[in-house]
């Protein structure tokens, strides 16, 4: 009898530069596999996400440390039916992710959380999940992937205190 396929959850963060918040720990803990779209600043970081769940991790234009020689600058990667295109400056997305048959484009780079869709592509930036630049919210992401494949996702700004003035 063939398995039925179970709805997963993947958390999403990015821009992390060494600090792994409390907060975004305990909202990717319960994630099927994670993805952390770049300027992750340490292999510590990627260390700590492991003890959670499987992660898929790209390259940040801050990773240039010895650590970081063999992550790669993009990924691909099919978690419960959906295609991911994980990159860390969606300016260098070089690719038609409709044409490739993509679902769902994670970027990083920006610090600004971005969730639209074109087409039938989705396109998430989690924002910043580590120190907060500007007045820039603190935010991670979750996707869900239906059984079906079908993709939902979200933001979510973490409680870590007001901006500094």
């Amino acid at each position: 009898m063939p398995s039925k396929r179970r709805e997963i959850r993947v958390g999403v963060l990015s821009d992390t530069h060494g600090l792994l918040r409390p907060e975004a720990l305990a909202f990717l803990r319960g994630s099927d596999h994670i993805l952390h779209a770049g300027d992750i600043g340490g292999a510590g970081i990627l260390a700590q996400l492991a003890e959670l769940a499987p992660v898929t991790a790209v390259r940040g234009n801050n990773d240039d440390e010895p650590w970081a020689a063999s992550i790669a600058e993009s990924r691909r990667i099919t978690l419960g039916g959906a295609v991911f295109h994980l990159l860390h400056d969606r300016a260098q997305l070089d690719l038609d992710p409709d044409a490739e048959g993509i679902h769902v484009v994670v970027s990083g780079h920006s610090h600004r959380p971005l969730l639209e869709r074109r087409g039938g592509v989705l396109y998430l930036n989690p924002g910043s999940a580590g120190r907060r630049r500007f007045r820039l919210p603190v935010s991670v992401a979750e996707v869900r992937v239906a059984a079906d494949g079908t993709v939902h996702a979200h933001l979510v700004e973490l409680d870590v205190g007001a901006p500094r003035r």
